[in-house]
Formats: structure tokens, sequence, C-alpha cells
């Protein structure tokens, strides 16, 4: 740590969870509602659905490349404030849309005012912690970040029994005042006057310019934004594969719950492996086995035309998203970890770039649904054989630099 704090451990990392499940939440508590939405505005098409789920995160990628600059000038706080009010503005526009492009613009500006909670998170987290004590914080943070998604879809469920889908994006704003508030009372600044810098263009382009030439950080950058990739493509077309293909009706929120627990309980080892056997060791087998086990299911489906049992696709779900648990935390870590003196900038450009990166890979994979997992799985397939090229590139591009420093 680099200065104490009010906050003890377990509250600071409680909320900064929360602060980053807020795009969790309004990610996959809308899932359910994706056909009684797609109805009553008129969307024709089901995989055009999907927009209202790839909307949020493109508003997030925009919304990262200005809330990391955008911190480093008037502070991590106020930085927060402005993106918590953006979301809330957000969730009303949803509220009272009739139309899909209002729809659409409000899901962009939630996405847009969240970008504020999840890159604003990472730069105050990285101010506190740096090497494997962040990956350890950043771990818990991501259990709960991954809880959520277990949690969401049941959450959106339960309000649509009870009332339309718009009470959906009025919880959303409740929760999002809650947290503004507790947020305001009990974290204090991380980022002294003395360390801010001036907003401008220049220092913008000068971070970028920085991440995006340290081959450490934007190896791992895009190597996230591709596994990210994968990811959204699956939350895309979660819902069509559960409910249509497997014909899992309301049950599909406990099916999604169980797979999101295999990233949570992944996250949480991670907590405790990393410390012994460091970021890189654990990425590197998570990713081989993504490949792998992606690579043999991909037959396994293809000789069942495309659906396989249920517990078979179950079975790869949980696998697979375990290891994504793993990969999650210790990419964002290490993707990071030689930006500390430029948190704010590095850690909008680590964000940005991988959701800009994961957004057209996971419109692709979606919209290539036909009814079958084989495009999902051929999508986890396809991108984890070119992250872990990736990966195994950036390796030995640090054993180089290492032996370099060594040497001389």
């Amino acid at each position: 740590m680099s200065q104490p704090s009010k906050v003890s451990f377990l509250e600071f990392v409680s909320l900064m969870a929360l602060l980053t499940a807020m795009t969790a939440l309004s990610t996959d508590a809308v899932l359910p509602a994706l056909g009684e939405i797609g109805h009553d505005l008129h969307i024709t098409g089901s995989n055009n659905n999907q927009l209202i789920i790839s909307l949020l995160f493109a508003g997030m990628a925009l919304g990262q490349i200005i809330y990391g600059p955008l911190s480093d000038t008037i502070g991590r706080k106020r930085s927060i404030y402005i993106g918590i009010t953006i979301f809330i503005l957000g969730c009303i526009l949803s509220i009272f849309s009739s139309d899909l492009t209002t729809m659409l613009i409000g899901r962009f500006l939630q996405g847009l005012g969240a970008a504020s909670t999840r890159i604003v998170t990472m730069a105050l987290i990285r101010d506190r912690y740096e090497g494997r004590e962040m990956a350890r914080v950043m771990s818990f943070i991501m259990t709960v970040f991954i809880f959520v998604p277990a949690v969401a879809p049941a959450f959106g469920e339960g309000v649509l029994l009870v009332w339309e889908w718009k009470a959906i994006f009025v919880s959303f704003l409740l929760i999002a005042t809650l947290t503004f508030i507790w947020f305001a009372l009990r974290q204090e600044e991380t980022l002294p006057p003395s360390a801010r810098v001036p907003f401008s263009l220049h220092h913008i382009y000068k971070g970028i310019k920085e991440t995006c030439l340290n081959r450490t950080a934007f190896s791992y950058t895009i190597i996230a934004g591709i596994i990210f990739g994968a990811f959204l493509g699956y939350l895309s077309s979660a819902q069509q594969i559960f409910q249509d293909a497997y014909k899992t009706g309301e049950a599909f929120v406990l099916y999604f719950g169980l797979l999101s627990i295999g990233i949570g309980f992944a996250s949480l080892l991670n907590a405790r492996l990393v410390m012994r056997h460091g970021m890189r060791k654990i990425s590197g087998y998570a990713l081989t086995a993504i490949t792998l086990v992606s690579t043999l299911f991909f037959l396994f489906a293809w000789i069942h035309d495309g659906l396989p049992p249920f517990y078979s696709f179950m079975l790869y779900g949980f696998t697979t998203f375990f290891c994504m648990g793993l990969l999650f935390g210790n990419l964002n870590a290490m993707a990071m970890e030689p930006l500390g003196h430029i948190a704010g900038i590095g850690a909008a450009v680590v964000g940005s770039l991988s959701t800009f990166i994961s957004i057209p890979l996971g419109i692709l994979i979606g919209r290539f649904y036909e009814g079958t997992i084989l495009p999902l799985v051929a999508g986890f397939t396809l991108l984890g054989f070119f992250a872990l090229l990736l990966f195994r590139y950036a390796s030995l591009s640090e054993m180089r630099s290492v032996h370099l420093e060594e040497s001389s």
C-alpha cells in the first residue's frame, strides 16, 4: 500500500467489487427479458436482440479511454461520480424507451457510465497495490464480479414475475444510487493533487503510445480482448442456446448461474494459487486447457449435429469458464504491471482496447447462431488457439528481456 486508509481491506474489496459488478448486473439481469423487450419494442429477428447486450460493451469501450486520463486529472472519486450519473441517465432512458433505437442509446449510456466504475476502480486499486498483491485483490473482486452473473438472471426473472421488464432498469437505478452514496461517504481519494496531471490530448497520446509500445502490457491486453470476445459471444447467445436450442425454459437462469459459479470459484482459488505459482504459469495452463477442451468438444458436438447431450454442454461450459476465471484477473494484472506510473491512462488503454477487440468477435460469434452450439464452441476453439500463440510469444519476449538485463 502506498498510503494508510480508513477503509479496511474487507470493506475496500467489497466496495470495489460492487462498483465493478455494476457491469455484470446490467448485462446479465437483462438476459431473461430479451424476448419480452424484443416483442414490446417490435424488434425483428431474435439475433437482433443481442444488440441490447453488445451496445452496453460498446459504450464501455469508449468510456474507458475517457475516464482513465480524466481520473489522472480530477481524481478517482470525481471520475466515478460522473460515470455513475451517466449510468443512471442511461437507465432512465431505457425505462421510457418505446423503440429499439432509444433502448440502444440508453444501453450505450449505461455502458459509457459503467466504464468509470470498471476502469477507474482498476486505477484506484493500482494506486494501493502492485504485482501479486494486486492480482490477489483483483481475484477477490473478480469472485464477486462473477458471482453477480450467477444470480443476476434469476434476479431479472424474479422481477419479471411481479412486473414488466422496465422494473429491471429501475432496480439498476436504485443500486447505482446506493453505491454512489457508499462510495462518496467511505472511500477516500487515492490520487493526491500533487500527482495529478493536466488533461490534454498530448497526455492521452503519450499514455496510449507508451502502453502500446510496451510489449508486455500490449500483448496481455490483446490476449484479454481475444478471450473476452469468446465470452461475449456466449453472453450474446446464451438465452437462445439455453431456452431455444435446449428448451430449458425458466430453468435457464439456474443453468446460467451454475456456469458463472465455475468462473467465480476459479477466481477465488486463483487468489491463493497466484501467490505461490505466479500469474504467468497459471495463465499458460488455463489457455492451453481452454484450447484443447474446446477443440475436442467441437468434434463431439459435430458428431451430434451441433446439439450434444445437455449434460455434456454443461460439463464443457463449466470446465471452460473455470479456466476463464483463472485468466481474467491475471491478464489484467499482468497488463497493468509495467504501467504503475501511468495507472490512469494505462488502465484506460488496457480496458478500452481489450473491449474494442472483444466486441466484434463477440458479435460475430452471436450472429452465427443457427440453432446449435457449433458457432460458440468454434469461437472458443479458434480464439483460444490465437490467444495461446500470442501468450507464448509474450512469454518468450519477457524471458529474452530478462536475459538481456542480466547479461548487461
